[in-house]
């Protein structure tokens, strides 16, 4: 029997990116978390850096929601077990409200959340009510909530942008472009939950501001469908495998961690930055993240630059995505020229640039089978390698990016999401 659940949901929109999407998102987290309230938030499409901070908002883990990586009935999954247990699932839109395909709109329309749509109102006046009223009326289907604006400059600004919203659109209140509540960031997006000291005095600040604008109040609830039951004759049973967790490798998937888990398998983190030993394991998982900021570092741990060359060498499976194959290269250069030699395990050199190299989601065919994920990175690599495949965008962009194997050693710019496929994920891990 089909067991339908409730919860008052939203989607957090924008027109574009750069709008404050996620603090306006951690805001309502924290503000509504402060209020006693359970809120479970997710983030839309592939990204790592938006989910620390709403970790820290919400005080629960978020997971990613997309119609083609994760796919329908995984992200139905998903937002069934939460509506299980929150007062309230929170939802962060990507990039611009229709943009991409499938686009946050999409996502929004196929799970009847409604929209509410964040729009920075800097050095705006009525104009803000023409374009909340193009992001509601754009598509007939799209369930709107309403609109709130960021960084609003006072209280007669936000009276001005109130007034100027027409045919019935609701107001959600305004949050203020206070100094102390815009979170920063660097080339690869918002700077890591972990590095940031005042993070928390910065997310009490913003839902405080924010609880100052508006009543707080729960929007209606939501009607979220019993996905179908999952199957899979995976098993990782016994397995351990070490995964690279620092400042330097932190991009991982809550759902590809829990997957490994739910296999069987056994993780133990460890950091190639500080410590100098590997624990004892059969495989090892090396994510992405910020190696390009840590390089010299990374190279100057020898004691476990020669324990990963010795894992390697007794034939044990190693997986590295993106920054995880910048460190298994021969040498990284930074954008300021600084070289340095890393591992070595993969012949060739990486060298960032001050712009982006490629943005696309993949679906990769390995011979362990066709696993989905995306790609985002600032560096060029140099390889002679030949790749044993390469990845293919739905959206026909930019990316192609091509998969590498020397032994166990599978290396890829592709940050895999592990449970469109199962039983390649763990294949790539299992000895």
């Amino acid at each position: 029997m089909s067991r339908p659940r409730h919860c008052p949901a939203v989607l957090i929109a924008a027109p574009a990116s750069g709008q404050g999407k996620t603090t306006v998102t951690a805001a309502l987290a924290r503000l509504h978390r402060n209020l006693g309230r359970k809120v479970r938030v997710f983030k839309c499409g592939p990204d790592f850096l938006d989910p620390m901070i709403l970790e820290r908002a919400s005080g629960a883990p978020v997971y990613q929601l997309d119609l083609w990586m994760i796919g329908a009935e995984e992200s139905r999954r998903l937002l069934w077990e939460a509506a299980g247990e929150a007062d309230l699932i929170l939802i962060e839109g990507v990039m611009g409200l229709f943009d991409g395909t499938p686009s946050s709109a999409d996502l929004a329309r196929h799970f009847g959340v409604p929209v509410l749509a964040v729009i920075d109102g800097t050095a705006m006046a009525q104009t803000f009510g023409a374009l909340a009223l193009g992001l509601a009326r754009y598509q007939a289907d799209l369930p709107f909530a309403g609109v709130l604006a960021n960084r609003v400059g006072s209280l007669r600004h936000a009276q001005l942008l109130e007034g100027s919203l027409t045919e019935g659109l609701r107001w959600y209140g305004g949050l203020s472009r206070e100094r102390g509540i815009e979170l920063p960031s660097r080339h690869l997006g918002l700077v890591q939950a972990s590095e940031l000291n005042d993070l928390d005095a910065r997310l009490d600040a913003a839902a405080e501001a924010l609880g100052a604008s508006c009543d707080a109040a729960l929007p209606p609830p939501v009607t979220f469908a019993e996905p179908e039951p999952q199957t899979s004759a995976a098993s990782l049973a016994g397995v351990r495998i070490g995964v690279a967790r620092d400042e330097a490798f932190a991009f991982t998937y809550g759902a590809n961690l829990d997957l490994l888990r739910n296999l069987g398998a056994q993780l133990e983190f460890f950091s190639p930055l500080h410590d100098r030993e590997l624990p004892a394991v059969d495989s090892l998982y090396l994510p992405g993240g910020y190696p390009e900021l840590h390089h010299h570092a990374l190279a100057g741990n020898a004691p476990m630059n020669e324990a990963i060359r010795a894992h390697h060498a007794q034939g044990k499976p190693l997986l590295a995505e993106c920054g995880g194959m910048l460190y298994l290269l021969d040498a990284l250069t930074d954008v300021a020229g600084e070289r340095a030699e890393l591992l070595g395990l993969l012949p060739g050199e990486a060298t960032m640039q001050k712009r982006l190299a490629a943005l696309a989601l993949q679906a990769v065919e390995l011979p362990e089978g066709t696993l989905r994920g995306h790609t985002y990175h600032h560096s060029l690599t140099g390889t002679a390698l030949e790749p044993i495949a390469r990845g293919l965008s739905p959206n026909g962009g930019r990316g192609n990016e091509a998969v590498y194997r020397l032994g166990r050693l599978t290396a890829s710019y592709v940050h895999f999401y592990f449970p469109s496929n199962p039983d390649a994920a763990a294949a790539l891990l299992r000895p």
